[in-house]
């Protein structure tokens, strides 16, 4: 609510003739141009703007920091070269408000680069108190759902959001310059897929059905190659109704690619030369301290076997597991899975066992066959596909399959699927049989990619946790935020 002192301030602001809201204002430059260049501007006229988050009179002369888009800046105002306006804005100003400000820059004889003010304006007048200066804004949780206050108030924290950007440019750019094309792919649809996942159900009024949220862009992309495009991408927004941490938002942006005549050990190649230049373009070295430990971008990335590195370690070679025997180990080691099937289980054996050690950019390759269902078998090993996850500091990074093009065992694969979500798997996809209509027209061998940019995000910006690098995380709503729904 707004505070009554401020609307106070505000109405005399009115009663003055001033405009405390304008449509525009002629800024010349940004704090960073000035501060970081003082020699060419030194004595010039210019006009700043910005949020008032320090104010002080001393003697006749009145002081102010205003921080910009590009950082903060100290202003001064002399009482006797001010016009009455000036004055009279700068006596009914409060921190928090944004000025704009024209005068000459200088520096004061403790030689902090200033401006010199000979006019102030006000640009927009702060109805409310920003948190109090010393304590700052810290509880995470506000600062999440507070986000334009936790801008204002640390505003170091601008430069994840900027890493961010930098990132997802690189990305594009990368794919652009191969001769990528990047298209949208809906969002709302009528059977999800791609991925083992929760979706988040709505509905369509005007078709009288349900939808779901995507949980993957995977089978729309892949259509996109089957009508005869051989390298496409999707920068998306997709959503899983599960888990919210430290490494998982249930909406959450990937970047997922897929070329014609190419393999998993071709976007191995890819992955090594985009992220090694990723990690020098963001941070400018291949050598990157995430959490007092160095990762090593600069090199080819290890690679570690999924099954062998498992069986080396338990003795267990979950290519032969049988559903009973899943449900055994699971009692044995004491698993926490959603389902004590097959696919859960070895996943739950992989997090346990080998998960902890992979720290490098490291490729964990051929997964067993059963927990990848759009994915070719291992060359002259059935009971094993053509996929790897990379791993950087502990997290997945990226997911990519040699991709199964032949209609007749996918189908037999959709199948198999069906039979888990019957005995209650509730992350097991529906069949997309308009899909399986599609690839029986033709697709040719293909490789598939997908991306988490959250992740990357966090690993280049050196944040533990997702929420750091995504502008506005999921939180638990305010009463306030849900009245009248």
């Amino acid at each position: 609510m707004p505070e009554e002192s401020r609307l106070d301030k505000l109405k005399k602001l009115k009663e003055l003739g001033i405009d405390p809201y304008p449509y525009t204002f002629l800024r010349t430059n940004d704090a960073a141009s000035i501060t970081h260049d003082y020699s060419k501007f030194e004595g010039k006229e210019v006009s700043v703007a910005g949020r008032a988050i320090r104010l002080r009179v001393m003697g006749g002369i009145y002081f102010a920091d205003l921080l910009d888009g590009s950082g903060k800046i100290q202003l001064l105002a002399r009482k006797d070269q001010l016009d009455e306006l000036s004055i009279k804005i700068l006596e009914l100003a409060d921190i928090g408000d944004i000025l704009g400000a024209k005068g000459t820059v200088t520096k004061t004889k403790r030689g902090e680069i200033s401006i010199d003010a000979k006019s102030i304006v006000m640009l927009s007048k702060s109805l409310s108190t920003l948190p109090e200066k010393f304590h700052g804004l810290k509880d995470t949780e506000l600062r999440y759902r507070k986000r334009h206050l936790d801008l204002i108030m640390n505003p170091n924290v601008r430069s994840f959001f900027t890493a961010r950007a930098s990132i997802l440019k690189y990305m594009r750019d990368f794919l652009d310059e191969r001769g990528y094309t990047e298209f949208e792919t809906p969002v709302l649809q009528h059977v999800y897929g791609g991925a083992f996942a929760k979706p988040f159900v709505t509905h369509y009024h005007a078709l009288g059905t349900d939808a779901f949220l995507r949980i993957s862009d995977e089978l729309f992309l892949k259509r996109l190659i089957i009508g005869g495009f051989e390298k496409v991408y999707e920068v998306s927004k997709d959503f899983r109704n599960e888990d919210i941490d430290s490494t998982h938002n249930p909406e959450f942006t990937q970047i997922e690619l897929y070329e014609a005549y190419k393999d998993y050990e071709d976007y191995m190649s890819l992955i090594e030369e985009m992220f090694s230049g990723m990690a020098h373009h963001v941070t400018g070295s291949k050598e990157v301290v995430y959490q007092d430990k160095k990762l090593d971008f600069s090199s080819k990335f290890k690679k570690i076997y999924w099954v062998d590195e498992l069986k080396k370690k338990t003795g267990i070679d979950v290519s032969e597991f049988t559903e009973d025997q899943a449900k055994k180990i699971a009692d044995e080691e004491k698993l926490a899975t959603p389902i004590k099937n097959r696919l859960h289980v070895a996943d739950a054996l992989f997090d346990k066992y080998i998960k902890p050690e992979l720290f490098q950019p490291t490729f964990i390759v051929d997964f067993p066959s059963y927990m990848c269902p759009l994915t070719k078998d291992k060359r002259g090993n059935n009971k094993l596909s053509e996929r790897f996850e990379f791993y950087v500091a502990g997290f997945e990074e990226a997911n990519s399959y040699s991709e199964l093009t032949d209609p007749i065992e996918q189908r037999n694969k959709f199948s198999e699927q069906n039979s888990e979500r019957t005995k209650g798997d509730a992350e097991t996809p529906p069949t997309d049989y308009d899909f399986i209509d599609a690839i029986e027209y033709g697709m040719p061998p293909t490789a598939g990619l997908g991306i988490s940019i959250d992740r990357i995000s966090m690993i280049l910006t050196n944040n533990t946790s997702i929420k750091e690098v995504i502008a506005f995380p999921a939180v638990r709503p305010e009463k306030k935020e849900t009245q009248g729904i």
